[in-house]
């Protein structure tokens, strides 16, 4: 670190909810903060809305991982000590419809974003934002040994990433890189078309009255699902080590869509009852009101059915544990909707 006294940290993906955990991190910190964003028509810091003085400490550098020229230009403009890459095409479902889009972003994307990097500072720190889709159809419990068995274009990018960028090298050229595999993590900033999000905001809606009922698909599948808030702590202390390395970041324990339904419709007051199997699995109210169904249009061409993260070399080696349980992240995300859906219920219009 020559020419500046505090750490300079470039995040991709900034817009994202780990995006928004992690800069409230390093901000705490003291870090610099320099966060690369496609040009867009909306807002893209909707995460940071409620909080403002965060939001403006962020130097804005506009980009994009399809374009070298401008990954340089931010790179000379922010001169980061570490480069956290969370910038994905990160709907899994989205990424079988647009598979080359998927590759081209999050792998050659990374590809092009280490280049430059090392072009400007051979010691730069880099994490990528591995995933635990890379495991596929792996027996659980996954840790940093087990087989890789992707099955959706999304997990195969970044399986390649991680194999010839991370890995690779690493071991080749001494290149400080390190690949957070990271198990599910969902927050109140997780985006509406994730499973969890889609399910804490819509069992809000139908509790205030402002929808009829939530559609969902595979209620069977099993995650293990953390706080996001928690999870960025990791990344930041992967590449505090002397040496870089891989780590599965996860809670070791796992619980179903179905589980996920029950504890936010128990937070809201909503008494479920399922009856009913496979597609014609219904869920009801008390009044015997029909509040989930399952449409197939939401099942994935290929499902990962169980995913359960060993992450017992992240408590050891870097001292990280999670500090939110799976009711108390149901609860968060439940309490946070039904504030928001309450806030816009004057104007909502069914």
């Amino acid at each position: 670190m020559v020419g500046h006294n505090k750490k300079r940290a470039l995040i991709t993906g900034i817009t994202g909810q780990d995006g928004y955990y992690l800069t409230k991190l390093l901000d705490e910190k003291g870090y610099e903060i320099f966060g690369l964003v496609r040009r867009t028509s909306n807002n893209p810091f909707s995460r940071f809305d409620k909080d403002i003085p965060l939001y403006k400490k962020i130097k804005i550098l506009y980009g994009n991982l399809r374009d070298s020229d401008s990954l340089k230009s931010t790179l000379e403009t922010a001169r980061p000590d570490e480069i956290y890459n969370l910038a994905a095409l990160s709907d899994v479902g989205i990424s079988f419809i647009c598979p080359s889009e998927t590759l081209d972003i999050n792998y050659n994307g990374v590809g092009r974003l280490i280049e430059e990097a090392r072009k400007l500072n051979p010691k730069v720190k880099f994490y990528q934002a591995s995933t635990s889709e890379m495991f596929g159809r792996t027996n659980p419990p996954q840790n940093e040994s087990s087989p890789f068995q992707p099955v959706s274009p999304y997990a195969e990018a970044k399986l390649k990433a991680h194999q010839d960028f991370i890995v690779g090298l690493r071991e080749k050229e001494n290149f400080f890189a390190c690949s957070g595999i990271l198990f599910n993590h969902e927050s109140p900033k997780r985006g509406e078309n994730f499973v969890t999000r889609k399910i804490t905001l819509s069992l809000a809606k139908i509790k205030e009255g402002l929808q009829d009922y939530l559609e969902l698909g595979n209620l069977d599948a099993r995650r293990d699902w953390g706080f996001a808030g928690d999870y960025v702590e990791a990344m930041w202390m992967m590449l505090q080590q002397e040496k870089p390395n891989d780590y599965v970041v996860s809670t070791g324990v796992n619980h179903s869509i179905r589980d996920f339904v029950n504890e936010t419709a128990k937070n809201l007051g909503l008494n479920l009852k399922w009856e009913g199997t496979g597609t014609d699995e219904v869920a009801k109210d008390e009044t015997g009101k029909i509040i989930v169904k399952i449409n197939k249009k939401f099942y994935r061409p290929s499902e990962v059915d169980d995913l359960l993260g060993d992450s017992t070399k992240a408590r050891k080696i870097l001292g990280w544990k999670p500090k939110t349980t799976f009711e108390g992240l149901v609860k968060m995300m439940t309490d946070s909707d039904l504030e928001y859906v309450r806030s816009i219920a004057s104007d909502y219009k069914i």
